[in-house]
């Protein structure tokens, strides 16, 4: 999506900036290489010259949004340190129900797995949530998790997901939340210390 190729989101744990070519090489492709994140987010293996592709789609398509998720300490820590460096995974919007331009499905993957468990994932998702809301005007949102993801689960229900459905030919759940009035003074709160940046080229600096 070309609407957020300029914008970098500043929050304590996490920094969101747009997936760009320069991620692909050093650690996203090396990534997925991984069985265990092929099965939980449901991803095929591809050829870097397929990754380079489909981080072309990314960049370009009207119904997707995505932003790198950086270890925010460790990029604010290191002047001049590399955002190949400071990648821990990704989140991201698909825009695809054509009868609901208000609906959004959102998952989030940390591919690190020392910075799991640590709440970066959570904040991604919640700078996310409020992106989705204040700058594509979403009001729902689905997020579609393999039955054995257990983390995943938990953390979406803890930020106020419900389950809605279950698919054992998927075998996966779909959780979603709707976001009322209350719901949206609640992600205010929650994202308020995020703060939203210019970003250029690839070549934002740590603050």
């Amino acid at each position: 999506m070309r609407l957020n190729q300029n914008t970098l989101l500043l929050g304590k744990k996490v920094v969101l900036v747009p997936y760009t070519s320069e991620h692909v090489p050093s650690r996203y492709h090396e990534w997925m290489k991984s069985e265990e994140l092929q099965r939980l987010t449901a991803s095929e293996p591809l050829t870097l010259e397929q990754e380079y592709a489909m981080q072309r789609s990314w960049q370009e398509d009207a119904d997707k949004c995505t932003f790198i998720v950086l270890d925010a300490e460790k990029w604010q820590a290191q002047p001049g340190a590399t955002e190949e460096s400071c990648m821990v995974g990704d989140v991201n919007l698909f825009l695809t129900d054509l009868e609901d331009p208000t609906l959004g499905e959102i998952e989030v993957m940390i591919a690190e797995p020392s910075c799991r468990g640590k709440g970066l994932g959570t904040e991604a998702v919640l700078a996310m949530l409020s992106y989705g809301v204040t700058t594509l005007g979403l009001t729902k949102f689905e997020a579609k998790i393999g039955q054995g993801n257990e983390p995943s689960i938990r953390m979406f229900q803890k930020l106020h997901f419900e389950q809605v459905a279950t698919s054992s030919v998927f075998q996966e759940v779909t959780l979603r939340l709707t976001v009322s009035e209350s719901e949206h003074q609640w992600l205010l709160e929650q994202t308020s210390h995020v703060e939203e940046k210019p970003y250029r080229d690839g070549s934002a600096e740590p603050c």
